[in-house]
């Protein structure tokens, strides 16, 4: 089969496109053709070896596609059926396995291309918004990079439970899209103080919840946003991490709560991980959930997709197609 390899870490022309031996299913697991593939941020730190992984690697961990074969003890899939996930075991092929317990079916109305673009993000959009700070009508939430991918997601989802939204975004284009996913206050952070903005809007009193999927740059910004026992979620660093600083730092801003979730603490049994897939796959039925793709590239053009997510270019979900 064809599939991704990186054998040093570096720029994008780790990225190398080879033929590899197909991969066969043990106990516990199923084989799937991939259909397509979801690009996250983490492949982007593994590649470039901010995150380590053990080497020659194929990135990714999200894809859907068709079961073609399973292994012993394999009771949840069977052979055809069409599923996905967020734990392959290498995504980034024309064939990947992957825990069959960790994977979920598509109903027919959801095809492969939406259910891979859906299945990090919208599960990491649902726990935010109705576990991690279960958002009500009587919400005010902050949210970050709302016309990325996990942020326009986030923001159809709080609209649905009828919270006050308010979104940051780097361009007008890209506070366009956060507008028209739910967001009533739309904040350029490139030309304005986000944190003078959310407290205009306010009245001074300052939002219930801040997610922040940004870290480095917005963290200090963010638990000024807040309101007396706020709480910051903080579920990503793309402009780098957080440094050390003192807890009596959240005290002197009002008690606040700071959380540092992950999503596999979030989806931790098949029957968490099953509702929180079977709200998503009912809301896109519904049409209460858009998922948007912002581009598609051949599994060969994986350093041009890896590119665009790194220049930020990118809006919603950006996917590689065997």
């Amino acid at each position: 089969m064809k599939a991704i390899r990186v054998h040093q870490t570096g720029g994008t022309e780790a990225l190398r496109v080879e033929q590899v031996p197909d991969p066969q299913p043990s106990t516990g697991e199923a084989l799937v053709r991939v259909e397509a593939i979801g690009l996250n941020f983490i492949e982007v730190y593994q590649r470039t070896g901010l995150y380590s992984a053990p080497l020659p690697l194929t990135p990714g961990k999200e894809a859907a596609g068709r079961v073609i074969s399973i292994g012993p003890g394999v009771t949840q899939v069977k052979v055809g059926d069409r599923v996905a996930g967020v734990d392959f075991k290498g995504s980034y092929a024309e064939l990947a396995l992957a825990p069959a317990d960790r994977l979920v079916k598509l109903p027919d109305s959801v095809d492969s291309r939406v259910g891979a673009a859906l299945m990090l993000q919208g599960l990491t959009a649902h726990y935010l918004a109705t576990s991690t700070y279960p958002l009500t009508a009587e919400s005010y939430c902050l949210i970050h990079a709302a016309a990325g991918g996990v942020g326009l997601l986030l923001c159809q989802i709080a609209k649905r439970q009828g919270a006050h939204i308010f979104g940051t975004a780097s361009t007008p284009e890209k506070a366009d899209l956060a507008a028209q996913a739910g967001a009533e206050h739309t904040i350029l952070y490139t030309r304005e103080n986000f944190t003078e903005r959310v407290r205009q809007f306010t009245g001074g009193r300052g939002v219930d919840v801040v997610y922040d999927s940004v870290g480095k740059t917005t963290f200090a910004g963010s638990l000024d946003c807040l309101r007396p026992r706020g709480m910051l979620v903080l579920f990503g660093q793309s402009s780098g991490p957080v440094p050390p600083f003192d807890p009596q730092l959240l005290n002197s801003k009002g008690s606040l709560y700071l959380t540092r979730p992950t999503l596999g603490n979030y989806v931790a049994t098949r029957e968490e991980l099953e509702v929180r897939a079977c709200d998503l796959f009912r809301w896109v039925e519904d049409g209460t959930l858009e998922v948007r793709i912002d581009r598609t590239y051949p599994l060969e053009q994986a350093a041009q997709a890896h590119t665009a997510l790194e220049r930020r270019e990118t809006t919603g979900k950006v996917l590689l197609i065997p």
